[in-house]
């Protein structure tokens, strides 16, 4: 094909196998598998577990990824794979993975970082990003506002970040306080849509004058919301969860909304990008868009299916890394399961001196 290549890309850092092609900017084409099923019974992600379903969906989702798009092996110019941050056994049945398609056809790797592909998610809708934008990256892992420029080039802008618990660990924990499904994030959305907000009152986490503006805290929040709920109990009364989800959600949606507005302002940036897992989240969607309408800026959301984990994602990332003309992971490209988010670029070397703990 002439012009950019079609960029495969691998996604395993958790419980969903992802694969996806994309090729100048456009996605032609994904797949996922996901494991969250056999994770359910355990309460949240058993690591072995994950790992062996990814040996066993690797291939077959790169197929289905392919079939969907109407190509084949033959027709891909290129491979990137998420090398990091995840889970160590996850992340190496990726890059093993992803290291047999590029060698054997005979193409480049590019290792990429995991939430880099979350942001690159947001050009397959909607094309490229401004340069610069805000971004606030929310997933079950990471809570993070972000200054991007150009993604494939500079480096990452970190704002703020969370000092404990993401958005998405006091879903999944307060979820399971209340005896909601496991996961958590979707599960409260759900039960939230039949409650009352006000019914519950929640802190605001690191909203005061002298807190840091863009910084999160999720562990607070969780705390309050655990003790409401042991006080319901110890007083003889089984907690209304609607009432709950939804006082709980307001809270997550409030401060993420605001922060993320805040900092869009106070830097004169005019386009807020919302990726992540999190990103799903019916109210954070909702009362996001509101307060970025209220203040003239435009918002940029992934679709549903490109919010959660995906190979898309990754793909886009590797897209972008060609088109700049990236230099390719070396052939001893390894897995960084605790990668900071420096650039989207992430080629760790198997023979890399240890970080310091």
């Amino acid at each position: 094909m002439a012009g950019p290549p079609v960029v495969l890309g691998i996604e395993s850092s958790c419980d969903e196998t992802g694969a996806g092609l994309v090729r100048d900017g456009v996605l032609l084409g994904q797949a996922v598998a996901s494991s969250m099923d056999e994770h359910a019974r355990y309460g949240g992600v058993v690591p072995e577990i994950a790992a062996r379903a990814h040996l066993q969906a690797m291939a077959p989702v790169v197929q289905e990824a392919l079939n969907r798009a109407g190509l084949t092996l033959a027709d891909v110019g290129a491979v990137a794979v998420t090398a990091g941050p995840g889970l160590s056994g996850a992340l190496q049945v990726g890059v093993a993975a992803a290291k047999s398609y590029a060698f054997s056809l005979g193409v480049p790797l590019h290792g990429v970082h995991h939430l880099a592909g979350h942001v690159a998610a947001a050009t397959l809708d909607g094309g490229p990003l401004p340069d610069p934008c805000v971004v606030l990256v929310v997933s079950g892992g990471h809570t993070s506002l972000l200054l991007v420029r150009d993604l494939a080039r500079d480096r990452i802008v970190h704002l703020g970040d969370t000092l404990d618990d993401a958005a998405g660990e006091c879903f999944d924990k307060v979820a399971r306080i209340l005896r909601l499904p496991y996961p958590g994030g979707p599960a409260v959305d759900r039960a939230a849509r039949a409650g009352d907000p006000g019914a519950v009152r929640l802190p605001r986490p690191l909203s005061g004058p002298d807190d840091p503006p863009y910084a999160f805290s999720f562990s607070g929040l969780k705390t309050a919301a655990a003790r409401w709920v042991e006080a319901q109990r110890a007083g003889g009364r089984e907690p209304h969860v609607p009432d709950a989800a939804a006082a709980l959600q307001e809270a997550v949606a409030d401060t993420l909304s605001r922060k993320a507005v805040r900092a869009c302002t106070d830097h004169g940036i005019g386009t807020l990008v919302v990726v992540g897992g999190v990103a799903a989240n019916s109210r954070v969607r909702a009362l996001t868009e509101q307060r970025c309408a209220a203040a003239g800026i435009a918002l940029r959301v992934p679709p549903l299916p490109l919010c959660t984990d995906n190979g898309a994602m990754t793909a886009a990332v590797g897209d972008l890394l060609v088109r700049a003309g990236a230099e390719p992971a070396p052939p001893d490209l390894a897995v960084d399961p605790s990668a900071p988010l420096e650039y989207a670029r992430l080629a760790p070397s198997a023979h890399r001196p240890a970080r310091a703990a």
